[in-house]
């Protein structure tokens, strides 16, 4: 029997991991701060004001999930990812 080594693939997922939920948490509050002025005070009243408080409250939870939902998909992939594998299964490059 082989001794395992670490499956690269496994080792790129939890890179690939890591760097999606440090950038999506930056992502994630991008849009905070405008929404936080619109929702805290009366910056800009009005039905205007009140349709873009409300597409701007749309698109912030868009882009929540859609870092949520990428998240998700990374970590079923790492799940269904071996740690370690037979060289024999890493090919020749």
């Amino acid at each position: 029997m082989e001794k395992l080594v670490p499956n690269p693939r496994y080792e790129e997922l939890e890179r690939t991991l890591a760097l999606v939920r440090a950038r999506g948490r930056r992502l994630q509050a991008a849009l905070d701060p405008a929404f936080d002025a619109f929702t805290s005070q009366a910056v800009w009243v009005g039905p205007t004001a009140r349709a873009f408080r409300d597409g701007l409250a749309h698109h912030r939870n868009l882009l929540k999930t859609a870092i949520d939902d990428v998240i998700a998909d990374l970590e079923a992939q790492l799940r269904g990812t071996r740690r370690e594998v037979p060289p024999s299964m890493l090919g020749n490059g």
